[in-house]
């Protein structure tokens, strides 16, 4: 059993920041990718950053030089710095991580549960 649990989200003016957390726990041989996904209110769920074990990162350009993905390797747990806040960041953020419950299984993708994140302008 994987569980992935966010926090961090909530209500921010614009230009505001928040910090999300996303700790996950359960059976983990190996966690290889981990990234944040958001989706807006009516439409599809998106990318906003992944980052490899090894600590490569990559951005959405929407967020390019405002959000910051992190993580603790020793904690299993993956973090989005979101500065500079734009109403249009508004949405559901989800976590994600690719990894192994066992060392004799392939990879498999898992989700945390969502966080709302309010941006007011």
């Amino acid at each position: 059993q994987v569980q992935l649990v966010e926090s961090g989200g909530g209500l921010v003016q614009a230009g505001g920041s928040l910090r999300l957390s996303c700790a996950v726990s359960g059976s983990i041989f190996s966690i290889n990718a981990m990234g944040w996904y958001r989706q807006p209110p009516g439409k599809q769920r998106e990318l906003v950053a992944v980052i490899t074990r090894g600590g490569s990162t990559n951005y959405a350009d929407s967020v390019k030089g405002r959000f910051t993905i992190s993580r603790d390797n020793a904690k299993n747990t993956v973090y989005l710095q979101m500065n500079s806040l734009k109403p249009e960041d508004t949405a559901v953020y989800y976590c994600n991580a690719d990894l192994r419950s066992r060392w004799y299984e392939n990879g498999s993708y898992y989700w945390g549960q969502g966080t709302q994140v309010t941006v007011s302008s």
